[in-house]
C-alpha cells in the first residue's frame, strides 16, 4: 500500500493562514482532496477546484486514508483527535494520521499512542516557512514517529515541501520545531533593532539589507521579514498569537529539562507586550513597532 494521486483520499484540516496553500498543493498533485474546517467559507476557493467538503471531523475521519491537520492551538488538535466524534475513534486501521501543527510534544506522544492502539499510524510534523514556504511549496518539515509511517507519508511531504527530515520517535518532530521556534524567537528581537538601529543612524534600511542580508548576519527572518519591518507591513504570515503559544511551550520543555533559555524569555515577554496592545492576529514582524 502506498500514497498515490488519484486513488489515496487525503483529508485535510484547518485552513488558514498556511494550511489553504498546503491543501491546494495537494489539490493541485492530484490527489482526491476531502477538507474540513469550522468555517466552511475559508474553503470556498478549494470546492471551486474540486476538492469536497466533509461536515464534520468525523464525516473527514471515515472518508478519508490519511488525514493531515494543522490548527492553531493544542486544544484545537485535542478536539480533532479525541473522543467518539474524532479522527481516532472514526479513522479504519491501517490508514495514517498527520498532524502538522506545533504544538507540544507531550500531546504528540499521547495521539502517538492512542493511534497505535486503534491500528492507525500516527506522525507529528510541524512545519516552517511560513505563508511564503506554504505558498511556494519549500516548507521545512521537520517528523516524529514511526519511519515506515514516514517514508509511507513522504510522497504528500514532498507536494508541500522541500527540506523534510525524519528527526526520531513520536514528539521528535515537536521537539525539533520548539529548537526552531527558540532560534527564531531571540533573532527577531536581534533583526528589530538593527534595523531600528540603521534607521536611526540616518541609513537607508533597505540598502542596509542588501549588505548584511548576505553576509554572516543573513537569516530568513532578516531577508524575509525584515523588507516587510522597514514598509510597516505587519499582515500576519504567522500569527503572533500563534508564535506566543510557540515560546510558551518552548519554555515549558526547556524548563521541565533544565535548560536555561534567556533569550527565548526576553522575545516571549516583549511579544507578550505586543499581545496586550492589540496586535495579537498581527505578523511577528509587527515586534519592530516595540523599536520604531
Amino acid at each position: 500500500m502506498k500514497i498515490e494521486p488519484g486513488k489515496t483520499c487525503i483529508g485535510f484540516a484547518g485552513l488558514g493562514v498556511m494550511g489553504k496553500s498546503m491543501a491546494g498543493h495537494i489539490l493541485d498533485a492530484g490527489y482526491e482532496l476531502h477538507v474540513y474546517t469550522r468555517t466552511k467559507s475559508s474553503a470556498d476557493e478549494l470546492i471551486s477546484r474540486g476538492c469536497i467538503w466533509e461536515n464534520s471531523v468525523r464525516e473527514l475521519a471515515q472518508a478519508c486514508e490519511a488525514v493531515i491537520t494543522i490548527v492553531g492551538f493544542p486544544d484545537d488538535v485535542k478536539q480533532i483527535y479525541f473522543g467518539k466524534d474524532g479522527l481516532l475513534a472514526n479513522m479504519d486501521a491501517g490508514n495514517i494520521v498527520i498532524d502538522m501543527t506545533t504544538s507540544s510534544p507531550e500531546l504528540a506522544v499521547r495521539i502517538y499512542d492512542e493511534a497505535r492502539n486503534a491500528g492507525i499510524m500516527a506522525l507529528d510534523a510541524p512545519v516552517s516557512g511560513g505563508d511564503l514556504g506554504a505558498r511556494n511549496a519549500t516548507l521545512s518539515i521537520m517528523a516524529g514517529g514511526d519511519e515506515k509511517a514516514f517514508s509511507y507519508a513522504l510522497p504528500l511531504f514532498e507536494v508541500m515541501g522541500k527540506n523534510i527530515v525524519f528527526q526520531g520517535g513520536p514528539g521528535a518532530g515537536q521537539h525539533t520545531k520548539m529548537a526552531n521556534q527558540i532560534a527564531i524567537a531571540a533573532g527577531m528581537v536581534g533583526v528589530c533593532e538593527s534595523i531600528a538601529y540603521a534607521e536611526k543612524a540616518g541609513l537607508d534600511p533597505e540598502n542596509v539589507l542588501k549588505s548584511i542580508g548576505s553576509g554572516a548576519a543573513g537569516s530568513w527572518s532578516l531577508n524575509n521579514l525584515g523588507p516587510r519591518m522597514i514598509k510597516k507591513d505587519f499582515e500576519p504570515g504567522f500569527y503572533i498569537k500563534h508564535f506566543i503559544k510557540d515560546m510558551k511551550i518552548a519554555a515549558r520543555s526547556s524548563e521541565q529539562m533544565g535548560l536555561y533559555t534567556p533569550g527565548l524569555e526576553l522575545a516571549l515577554s516583549l511579544y507578550g507586550k505586543l499581545a496586550a496592545k492589540g496586535f495579537e492576529n498581527k505578523g511577528t514582524q509587527a515586534l519592530f513597532s516595540l523599536f520604531d
